[in-house]
Parts: C-alpha cells; sequence; structure tokens
C-alpha cells in the first residue's frame, strides 16, 4: 500500500525555497567540472553564435525547469529513498544549470528573461505529479527525462560543427538525463497515458520555441 501523503515538512519547504532562489538569481554552482573546459575556444561566425547561443539558452531554460520539478515532486513525495533520490538528481541539474550559464556567458548572451514563470509553471506540474502518487511521479521523470534525452541529441545535430564547447556540455547533460531516467524506471515508475505525455511534449516545444527567442 502507498504511503499517505503528509503535509511537507518546514525545513523541505525552506530547501525548496532556497533552491529557488538560487536557481532564478544565477549563483548556481556546479560540483562537477564542466565538460569541455579544455577545449580552446571556437572561431564562430556571428550567425553561429546567435544560433549556439540560442540553443543554450533553451537548455539553461530547461535545467531551470528540472531544479523546479525535481523541487517540487521532492517536497510533495510520499517515501523517503524516493525524495533523496530526487535530491540527488537535482545537485547533478544543478551541475547543467551552471554549465549552461558558463557557455551562455561564454557566448555574450543571457538567460531566457520568461525563466521565473518557466520555474513557477514547471513547480506547479512537479506538485501535481507528485500528489498523484510516487509511482506517477517517478513516471512522470520517467517521461521528462526520455524527451530531454531526444531534445539534446537534436541539439548536437544542430549546434555548429565547430562549437565543441557547447557540445561537449550538451552530450555530457544527454548521459546524465539517462541516467535519471533509468533511475526512475528502476524505482517503479509507471508508464504515463498517451494523452499526458503529448501534452507534455507540446508544452516543451512551447517552451523551447519561446526560450530560444526570449
Amino acid at each position: 500500500m502507498a504511503a499517505p501523503f503528509t503535509l511537507p515538512s518546514p525545513e523541505s519547504l525552506i530547501v525548496a525555497f532556497d533552491r529557488a532562489l538560487r536557481t532564478l538569481s544565477g549563483v548556481a554552482t556546479s560540483g562537477r567540472p564542466t565538460p569541455g573546459a579544455s577545449i580552446p575556444v571556437p572561431d564562430l561566425a556571428e550567425d553561429e553564435r546567435r544560433h549556439a547561443a540560442a540553443l543554450m539558452r533553451v537548455n539553461h531554460t530547461g535545467e531551470v525547469c528540472a531544479q523546479a520539478l525535481y523541487a517540487a515532486q521532492a517536497v510533495v513525495a510520499r517515501d523517503p529513498e524516493i525524495r533523496s533520490r530526487f535530491a540527488t538528481a537535482a545537485r547533478e541539474e544543478e551541475d547543467h544549470l551552471a554549465w549552461t550559464k558558463g557557455r551562455l556567458d561564454e557566448l555574450r548572451d543571457r538567460p531566457s528573461l520568461l525563466n521565473p514563470i518557466w520555474y513557477a509553471g514547471s513547480f506547479a506540474i512537479g506538485v501535481a505529479a507528485g500528489l498523484a502518487g510516487d509511482r506517477v511521479n517517478l513516471g512522470f521523470v520517467i517521461e521528462t527525462e526520455r524527451q530531454v534525452e531526444e531534445h539534446l541529441t537534436g541539439h548536437l545535430d544542430a549546434l555548429p560543427a565547430s562549437d565543441a564547447k557547447s557540445r561537449a556540455i550538451v552530450d555530457q547533460m544527454r548521459d546524465d538525463e539517462a541516467r535519471h531516467g533509468a533511475m526512475a524506471h528502476a524505482a517503479g515508475g509507471l508508464e504515463l497515458p498517451r494523452p499526458v505525455r503529448d501534452a507534455m511534449r507540446f508544452a516543451a516545444g512551447v517552451m523551447k520555441a519561446v526560450a530560444y527567442r526570449i
């Protein structure tokens, strides 16, 4: 029998609030070296620089959403072990947040201006998924990471061939996302219904299209 839902502890709410502040203020730090840090800065044409920056802005926004989702899901998770797994994944996603922000700085560009909105919306979605139960919560992670992995594979194809620094970051992110999805599957995540998966894909498409430009 699934554990009953209990109200979040004050400590978990403080942790979630702190994560939101660090995510939106741009002070996220990485516990791992940035992939491709030793690769020489590529000489990109201006149109290549703008395109690479827009793609990395989308990836940065995706990591803002990931921070919100994992924070929300950890707050409402019933099983302490699952809550711990979410916390571990969130720490790795914070690496991604720092890496993409650093690459945006190198490309002389900025994060999405709408990141507070993306964060709030993703947090609400994470709470809804968590309230549906831990197995649905984990199933949401599985589908999210599956779609993110596909998205990052597309970005590896779309990034300028000479931008090895961005490509190294995206490649490592893709490996991490696949591992997070496998973790959720091993923990007993359910396959979400097709309409839910399609709705998630549509929402992600809107986010990517807007964040590419704004």
